[in-house]
């Protein structure tokens, strides 16, 4: 795959806890420059960020981040307090705890909430495939499909483990074909991110994909 294709697909993620002005301007100038499909930053950040960056690239952030268990409530504020910051993208965590338990119909109507709250702009669900079994996984993506969610996201990148091509494997089989596809942690090389997209991804969320890119040797 050409490497300007491969970044369209990318979220140039920076969501450490310790992360300064200057380094979300840093990944905000490599977002414009390699043209990403947005830069996934800290909520704290998103005004300022939405002010320098203007138009030159999607601004996303994260709610419910990165553990899931917020209220609703805090949930539904969070992602209308980020739209109005300026984020054109959200990222939210489910409730693991309501996926240990079934309970279905609470996470549905959260879901939607929250993409009420985000109006037309892109909702993400986190749904951190290394804590669930396959059967969660399944009955997730069947939820997911039917929320209004745009894209459903295998993994925060703070838990144990991050996407597997087996895990996306699977939300390709099982989404419905109109849910999108985020796989994100873990991805570490050129070929990773490739296999991803290929295997049904659509967007990739790494903080390492641009740096890989930028350490390529000039054409």
């Amino acid at each position: 795959m050409d490497i300007s294709e491969l970044l369209t697909h990318v979220d140039h993620t920076l969501l450490s806890p310790t992360a300064t002005w200057e380094d979300i301007r840093q990944v905000l100038d490599d977002g414009i420059r390699y043209r990403t499909a947005s830069v996934c930053i800290p909520p704290s950040f998103v005004a300022l960020a939405s002010r320098y960056a203007g138009l030159r690239v999607p601004i996303c952030t994260v709610i419910g981040f990165p553990n899931g268990y917020a209220t609703t409530a805090a949930k539904v504020f969070e992602a209308s307090d980020a739209i109005a910051n300026g984020a054109d993208e959200v990222d939210m965590v489910v409730d693991l705890g309501w996926v240990k338990d079934r309970r279905w119909d609470d996470i549905l109507r959260e879901i939607r909430l929250v993409k009420d709250a985000c109006g037309e702009k892109i909702l993400k669900v986190i749904v951190e495939t290394c804590l669930l079994s396959e059967a969660e996984k399944i009955d997730l993506c069947k939820l997911v499909s039917d929320s209004g969610a745009d894209f459903i996201k295998t993994s925060t990148g703070f838990s144990t483990a991050g996407a597997t091509r087996e895990d996306v494997a699977l939300f390709k089989q099982y989404a419905a074909p109109h849910l999108k596809i985020k796989a994100a942690g873990g991805i570490a090389t050129l070929a990773d991110a490739e296999d991803f997209l290929t295997l049904g991804a659509d967007r990739l969320g790494t903080s390492r994909v641009v740096r890989l890119v930028k350490a390529l040797p000039s054409p």
